[in-house]
């Protein structure tokens, strides 16, 4: 009889730990379908710059960026106080200008003033220095705050200011209704999303600095090699 009771005992666990596991996996299959949406959107909003290149990012600029965060539809609202809150991935490239897989990070920023309202917008962000990339892999910044950010200038083609050449880590850009502007973007946090990078990767314990850098050999998604063909297209000039 104990016998048994224990037979059934050992059986129903092993149930339940099978169960837990088909859940773990069914979520992991939902929550990567937010994943590759998160990515198409980014290549998106790329595809738009490159349709409309006189109202983009200027070349000059491109041309010396280290890496980019393209953040779609980031959601601001605000009713007195205000509070800008997303997701998007973030992009480094090595000395022969290939971008490599991108890492999944969240935005998260307040303000205070006069404003009523909800909005979203595409924010881009140009990184110029590796030293930002690095301290957001460390665990998150402060744009403004640790590291110096700037509304960025318009236009590719267009001569920019000896600022981009020397002094701002970060240029800040956004799209709204089709249209492209520079954003200040100061006081917003930028930190890595730990488990979105897990369930795109299908990897547990998966760092940043291994995405960014190279540490690991990755299963990439289709659509990740496709924003970096596209990104590669926009920015093809080297570092």
């Amino acid at each position: 009889m104990l016998k048994k009771l224990a037979v059934c005992i050992s059986v129903s666990i092993f149930c339940l730990v099978m169960a837990f596991q088909i859940e773990g996996v069914q979520d992991r299959r939902k929550s990567i379908t937010s994943e590759l949406e998160k990515v198409n959107d980014a290549i998106e909003v790329i595809e738009e710059m490159i349709e409309i290149p006189e109202e983009g990012i200027p070349e000059s600029l491109l041309s010396k960026a280290y890496g980019i965060a393209i953040l779609p539809k980031v959601v601001k609202a605000a009713w007195i106080v205000g509070g800008r809150l997303g997701k998007g991935v973030l992009l480094v490239r090595d000395e022969g200008g290939r971008w490599g897989n991108p890492c999944f990070v969240r935005i998260a920023g307040g303000s205070i003033g006069w404003q009523i309202g909800i909005q979203s917008a595409d924010i881009i962000l140009v990184f110029k220095r590796k030293k930002s990339i690095e301290s957001i892999t460390e665990g998150k910044i402060t744009l403004g705050a640790d590291a110096a950010v700037a509304v960025g200038p318009l236009g590719r083609r267009a001569e920019v200011s000896t600022d981009i050449e020397f002094e701002a880590e970060i240029y800040s850009y956004s799209k709204s209704r089709g249209l492209f502007a520079g954003i200040s973007v100061e006081g917003s946090a930028i930190q890595i999303d730990e488990d979105a990078n897990a369930n795109f990767y299908d990897l547990d314990y998966l760092s940043a600095h291994d995405i960014l850098f190279g540490g690991k050999r990755l299963n990439v998604p289709a659509v990740a090699k496709k924003l970096k063909e596209t990104l590669t297209e926009y920015t093809s000039t080297k570092i």
